[in-house]
């Protein structure tokens, strides 16, 4: 069982006291690597019971974290490796030693690039908490007691009683709850964050992403002004020559909704793994703003209209930047990371 293979480990790393270098690389390449026993362990625990899961999980994940301690601890010590013997300072005539210049996340470059499209549309930028209640992550937005949303496997619920739920948010919907609660129309603003799910981390899925939400709330405002802020949104991240197609599709908060798909910027529409040769890839939904969702916030629904869309930038970046991995983002790997020093911090 998963639990006695990682008892059985945990054991051995204990007994781990590495006489050289060499050794512990021995070590590293045994656990750490992408075909070590580290990530063959978090394999297996995608096939283990969604009863088990949670208490596994930890027990997982901590169990990686001492392996990273040890490798750390042992590797800082050979590298700072015996004082030289050797008297004098050296030839004060060469030169010094170089400073590495580090980079922008690939994360933070895209979230920079939509940021900046929608500040050119006149859109702000709010933000919220990431610990929300029931009234502003589920209830304000249409979302009924039985949704699947609300249950323990989708949602991190911190304190779960009856109508006072508290939980890391699972959108960054709730930004707009609280915005149009404690102002006045017109609304016109984008809500950038990280949002959490309870979901097993594989190379698609991850228990935390981040998200781009829009909301514009005026009088008059139409689905056809959503398709043109969203053309326009596409076209500058990705070129003018994407091609867009929506969807039909529902959403608890929005209604009528969609899904937008763009021409896949690897194949160009011609069909390849990444879009599932569909020629197609999706990167948001949208819809109009729900009256219900209007109402609740304190906005009069017969005067008012919005529209709202929301789109993971993991997505986005892995288009823009052909990344397969979702863990990359995460992994702090600096051979990764380095990739991307278009932009200097």
């Amino acid at each position: 069982m998963l639990q006695d293979k990682i008892q059985q480990y945990t054991e051995e790393i204990e007994r781990f006291a590495p006489q050289s270098a060499q050794e512990l690389e021995a070590f590293r390449l045994k656990f750490l690597v992408a075909k070590g026993i580290v990530r063959d362990l978090f394999e297996e625990f995608k096939t283990v019971s969604a009863d088990q899961k949670r208490a596994l999980g930890k027990t997982l994940n901590e169990f990686k974290q001492s392996v990273e301690q040890k490798y750390k601890l042992f590797q800082a010590q050979f590298a700072s490796g015996p004082q030289s013997s050797k008297k004098g300072i050296g030839d004060l005539t060469l030169p010094g030693e170089g400073f590495a210049v580090g980079s922008r996340h690939p994360l933070s470059l895209v979230r920079k690039e939509i940021v900046e499209i929608f500040k050119k549309l006149g859109f702000t930028v709010a933000e919220g908490p990431e610990i929300e209640d029931d009234w502003h992550n589920f209830s304000a937005l249409n979302f009924p007691p039985e949704h699947p949303a609300r249950d323990m496997q989708d949602t991190f619920f911190i304190k779960k009683q009856a109508g006072n739920d508290i939980a890391l948010r699972t959108h960054t919907s709730s930004v707009q709850v609280r915005m149009m609660e404690n102002g006045t129309p017109p609304f016109r603003s984008i809500m950038p964050g990280r949002v959490y799910r309870n979901e097993a981390i594989s190379a698609r899925a991850h228990c935390f992403f981040h998200q781009v939400e829009g909301l514009y709330v005026d009088k008059g405002v139409s689905f056809a002004d959503l398709k043109q802020t969203l053309y326009h949104f596409v076209q500058e991240l990705f070129g003018e020559d994407t091609r867009v197609r929506f969807r039909p599709s529902y959403f608890p908060f929005t209604e009528p909704s969609a899904e937008m798909d763009i021409s896949c910027t690897i194949c160009k529409g011609k069909g390849c793994t990444l879009c599932k040769h569909t020629g197609w890839v999706e990167i948001l939904g949208c819809g109009m703003v729900d009256p219900n969702v209007l109402e609740n916030c304190g906005v009069d629904s017969a005067k008012y209209t919005g529209f709202a869309f929301g789109m993971g930038i993991e997505r986005i970046t892995n288009l823009k930047y052909e990344i397969k991995d979702l863990r990359l983002f995460s992994e702090n790997d600096v051979r990764f990371l380095s990739q991307f020093e278009t932009e200097l911090i």
